[in-house]
């Protein structure tokens, strides 16, 4: 049997409780026996530490004591709180030359008329404002397999017809930051290989305007593109009409493609995690990390992010960054991030979230910490802000909230095919028109919740599997996802509701 704890570095403060551990547990490799209950994933303390010292984990501090703890106690947010510490930045320290593959892999992708390489194909219909969101899923419902099953049965190559829709667009600056990055986000979206055409619906009146949407954008009125309000249809009837004539009309076009190979490199991968506990830093965020490396050797890009969630983490990212010039915009997001949350009456540590902690993290140096990891070992190529094109090859920053949907709707706007989530509390998340494959960082979890998990990492924590293995199987379903193959939570139809563009800004 594995031992009842896990040490990360021999130099930590703390072990993390493999199982639930009762109090008079004899940890006989760390010299220790608990005091108290300790729940699974939770952390035990392996020296005596004094009240205002720091704690480490990961080799890294991860706060500071509020009181004396002693050996074997459990160390957590009664007795552990974020402390502001000195980081060595060291940029560029860590950076090596990337050691590309010889033969590179490939995926059956879908290759565009322009060049561009999808992993699905599908009709998409995006809004200028929350106005015309009930028309754009009521022309999409019409495609709907499970109201109408027979809707798409002309069309075997076409993955669906998807409504994303949103609550801006109006009451805000017209010349504004908030317009601009939500007309960012929505023209990232309409470039998106995995939309094979794209209609717009607004209401007539809104803000923002669709022409000045267009015009932001670089984008222009096709075959592929087509756009209309309902003012000038005549209401919400005509405009339903209208949408389904042009969808129909848009599926017999997407239904001619066909798949064939394409190198791993075209694959953008977005980096994800959400409901964390106290194992995501020792199973599949490490795991996502082997598999980014793996990809980042066959040419592939890789975008991390939820900028507060790597806070206290950074400077394990900027000794990876290729050029000063990186981290330092890397560092100056973070910078506004404290600005951000000061001015909202916030700080940095009021993330994790409640399920956090219930699963074992207690400062958001530790979330940070483990949230890291996704990333591998590879190099800073890039930092990009929300929404932007991402064009970089290898692995790339992208600045975005914590929070989920934002987050990954930015890193899909800029142009990531492919998301990967891991998950320690069980997240029920989706991605459209980008697949998502969710990953659980314990067995427990992907026993009780598998109908949503495509892949458990739990093995990591159990002793029967090693991180290189897992990040392994990782990276071959990724290939294997963007083939075709179906994630779970497309089969469970997640996907439209967690569009979610990032607001920023006052609503007037």
């Amino acid at each position: 049997m594995p031992e009842p704890v896990i040490r990360i570095h021999p130099a930590d403060d703390v072990v993390i409780a493999r199982v639930q551990l009762l109090g008079g547990t004899r940890i006989a490799s760390e010299g220790i026996t608990v005091a108290g209950l300790v729940p699974p994933g939770h952390k035990v303390a392996v020296r005596a530490i004094r009240a205002g010292e720091p704690v480490r984990r990961y080799h890294q501090v991860i706060g500071l004591a509020k009181v004396d703890i002693a050996p074997g106690q459990h160390v957590h947010t009664h007795n552990l709180a974020f402390g502001d510490v000195a980081r060595d930045h060291a940029v560029g320290t860590d950076a090596r030359p990337t050691a590309y593959v010889a033969e590179p892999a490939s995926f059956d992708g879908i290759v565009r008329a322009d060049g561009r390489v999808a992993t699905r194909n599908v009709v998409g219909i995006l809004t200028s404002v929350n106005c015309s969101a009930t028309v754009a899923r009521a022309i999409a419902d019409h495609f709907r397999r499970d109201l109408r099953p027979r809707s798409l049965e002309p069309y075997p190559n076409v993955d669906g017809v998807v409504a994303l829709t949103h609550g801006a667009g109006c009451a805000t600056d017209g010349g504004g930051e908030p317009l601009r990055v939500l007309r960012r986000t929505l023209g990232g979206y309409a470039r998106h290989p995995n939309f094979a055409s794209v209609l717009i619906v607004g209401l007539g009146c809104e803000t923002n305007q669709i022409d000045g949407l267009l015009e932001q954008e670089g984008l222009h009125e096709s075959a592929r593109l087509q756009t209309f309000s309902i003012q000038d249809s005549g209401g919400t009837a005509k405009t339903v009409a209208r949408g389904i004539e042009l969808v129909e009309w848009m599926l017999d076009d997407a239904n001619r493609v066909r798949r064939r190979p394409v190198p791993a490199g075209r694959l953008i991968v977005g980096l994800q995690c959400g409901g964390s506990d106290g194992y995501s830093g020792i199973s599949a965020n490490p795991a996502l990390g082997a598999a980014v490396d793996r990809l980042v050797a066959h040419g592939g890009t890789a975008i991390l992010s939820e900028s507060p969630e790597v806070y206290g983490g950074e400077h394990l990212l900027t000794r990876r960054a290729v050029s000063p010039a990186v981290a330092a915009k890397l560092l100056a997001r973070l910078r506004w991030w404290e600005d951000y949350t000061a001015r909202n009456g916030g700080s940095m540590d009021n993330n994790p979230s409640a399920g956090n902690k219930a699963g074992g993290l207690t400062t958001i140096l530790e979330k940070s910490l483990g949230a890291v990891a996704k990333s591998g070992t590879t190099n800073l190529v890039e930092v990009y802000e929300y929404a932007e094109a991402v064009t970089a090859k290898g692995l790339v920053f992208m600045d975005t909230p914590g929070y989920d949907p934002v987050s990954a709707t930015g890193q899909v706007a800029g142009g990531a095919n492919l998301i990967c989530f891991t998950t320690g509390r069980g997240s029920a998340y989706g991605c459209a028109p980008a697949p998502s494959l969710k990953f659980s960082t314990n067995t427990a979890l992907w026993q009780r919740q598998e109908e949503d998990i495509d892949l458990n990492c739990g093995e990591i924590v159990d002793g029967t599997a090693s991180i290189d293995e897992v990040g392994e199987r990782i990276f071959r379903l990724m290939l294997e996802t963007a083939s075709g193959r179906q994630t779970k939570s497309e089969r469970h139809g997640y996907g439209q509701n967690e569009f979610v563009p990032w607001q920023l800004g006052a609503v007037m």
